[in-house]
């Protein structure tokens, strides 16, 4: 009896403990952090050591994941610009005029109030490292659309020359590129990822230097294909006998890994930590999911979800997204309620203050600060509509159901006609539309309306294919007149 009581004792103290942190820490709200927004490209659920995946050492970030506040059901779209759509907008990337990754229908459309924009007005700095793919005419560009500073590559990826990418990355991809720095094409050196991260760093450190506020947003092109990463980091995977790809994708990883922790040691050195807040998460689901092992065909790890990029299944859409604030958020925390992409947007606005103007698009997201706070909170189930696009141009009405699906916090139901009970079934192993159809005769009229009231916001739907690249022209001219100068960032 005695240790019944003492057990009942602690129980007691903890929990009041716990209630009076929550109770008398700071509100989130208004609190202003800086904020770092490190996100990869096709890296998936199963892409990390903290996630059970065995072959690949991710030890940076399987730190920042034990000591972070962990989403542990995040939702994006299943490929790159709709992701990034949908988190500079708020809204479904359809409403916002992206419902490809080219032929010009991934260009945001231009009446939208961007995330930076919104930041801006709060008084941040905002930076882009990487990929944008939202857009390569001038009116789209990031510096357009509520960037101070950016340094990117053109179209989806580096070295996709034939769909907007600079000229010369065809012949150099992923190594000593030719990227837009501001308003001047320049030529870096080295390893891509290398290059954003210290990019990143050299103009964060220029904002802690001020004392700004600042949004950093390392937006990087990796692991996207093609699969290239140094050799350094390939070597430890074909030694193994992987294929040629899969060593170079998980190099690449790897290289990303290193290149986190490289940021997470700066913040440390600079004394960043207490006021900045630090996300790492992923656009969409991995690619690459077979290879080869001594010849042998392999499934790589998928952290047991079905299907990867531009799938409807859980695979394609559902990836992590880690967030620590040195003594703010509670570390180690897992956050289980059903989120999105679209509620980043709400979210940012409110941690930074920032005013919305009284004439913007409506937000579709939910701003994360209650469940933050207090995992408790009541958080209303809800429906995230999903789908992959890239239907044939023209062919927008016969694309209703093709590759889309409905998620619930206890459901998934995918091409109007599977259902799974992804609560218990997250593999997506049992198909179980026959045994609830009340359940998806809530789902259909709701998505239903969601697709005909998104139809007229496809702005892009028709657009005729340019015929000259505008970073191509962009090029071209600089090159005429004053030719393209090397240049690098410094790191202090």
């Amino acid at each position: 009896m005695k240790t019944i009581v003492i057990n009942c004792c602690l129980c007691f103290l903890f929990l009041f403990q716990i209630g009076y942190a929550q109770k008398h820490s700071k509100p989130l709200k208004n609190s202003r952090p800086n904020i770092i927004f490190v996100m990869t490209d096709d890296q998936g659920m199963g892409d990390f050591s903290c996630m059970g995946n065995q072959v690949v050492k991710t030890p940076n970030i399987d730190a920042f994941y034990e000591k972070s506040t962990r989403f542990t059901e995040y939702h994006v779209s299943p490929t790159c610009a709709p992701t990034r759509a949908a988190i500079m907008s708020g809204r479904h990337e359809f409403r916002v005029g992206v419902t490809h990754t080219i032929l010009e229908r991934e260009r945001m459309a231009l009446d939208v109030h961007t995330l930076p924009q919104v930041l801006q007005s709060a008084g941040y700095q905002t930076g882009l490292f990487g990929k944008w793919h939202l857009g390569d005419a001038d009116e789209y560009l990031p510096q357009n659309r509520g960037f101070n500073e950016v340094l990117m590559h053109g179209a989806g990826g580096i070295g996709q020359v034939n769909l907007g990418d600079f000229p010369p990355n065809k012949d150099n991809v992923y190594f000593d590129n030719v990227l837009l720095h501001n308003e001047t094409i320049v030529k870096t050196k080295g390893f891509c990822t290398d290059v954003f991260f210290d990019a990143a760093m050299a103009w964060t450190k220029e904002q802690i230097n001020t004392k700004t506020p600042y949004f950093t947003y390392l937006s990087l092109n990796a692991p996207h294909a093609p699969l290239v990463a140094p050799e350094t980091y390939k070597k430890r995977f074909l030694e193994l006998g992987y294929d040629e790809g899969t060593a170079s994708r998980y190099g690449m990883i790897e290289n990303i890994d290193d290149n986190f922790g490289r940021l997470m040691s700066k913040l440390e050195e600079w004394d960043a930590l207490d006021n900045t807040l630090v996300i790492f998460t992923t656009d969409n689901g991995a690619t690459h999911l077979r290879g080869t092992l001594n010849g042998e065909n392999v499934r790589h790890f998928n952290a047991g979800l079905k299907g990867g990029k531009n799938s409807p299944y859980e695979g394609g859409d559902h990836v992590p997204l880690f967030l620590y604030w040195k003594g703010v958020l509670t570390e180690g925390k897992d956050i289980n309620q059903l989120t999105a992409h679209l509620d980043l947007y709400p979210t940012f606005a409110e941690l930074t203050g920032a005013k919305l103007p009284e004439t913007m698009q409506p937000l579709e997201g939910l701003s994360l600060i209650p469940l933050l706070e207090n995992t408790a909170v009541n958080w209303e189930d809800r429906l995230l509509f999903v789908h992959c696009g890239r239907w044939k141009t023209g062919m927008v009405n016969e694309a209703k159901y093709t590759k889309m699906a409905i998620r619930s916090q206890q459901w998934r139901f995918v091409n109007n006609a599977e259902l799974y009970n992804v609560a218990k079934d997250p593999g997506e192993t049992k198909n179980v539309a026959a045994e609830y159809p009340e359940v998806i005769a809530k789902f259909q009229q709701p998505y239903n309306d969601w697709w005909s009231t998104s139809i007229p916001l496809m702005v892009n739907e028709n657009r005729k294919r340019v015929k000259q690249q505008p970073l191509h022209v962009k090029y071209y001219k600089q090159l005429e007149e004053q030719g393209i100068l090397e240049w690098n960032p410094k790191i202090d």
